[in-house]
């Protein structure tokens, strides 16, 4: 289940995906740590809607990555 989560600040340590490039293309950020479940947002768009995944659908979904390129 994803919710939208209420908005941390930037300095609470966000983190960009280790796919990331450094032209600032397609940037996906996840806030670690954060009691309600796993907050994940566009970096293009800090100010933007953020997705809350509950821990399990979070680790289903990084799992289910983890046989692809890029």
């Amino acid at each position: 289940m994803t919710d939208r989560a209420p908005h941390p600040s930037p300095e609470d340590g966000w983190r960009k995906s280790s796919y990331s490039n450094t032209e600032g293309g397609s940037c996906l950020e996840v806030l670690d740590g954060h009691p309600a479940g796993v907050p994940v947002r566009d970096s293009k768009r800090a100010d933007g809607p953020t997705l809350l995944f509950s821990p399990r659908s979070w680790s289903t979904f990084v799992a289910a990555l983890g046989g692809r390129d890029g």
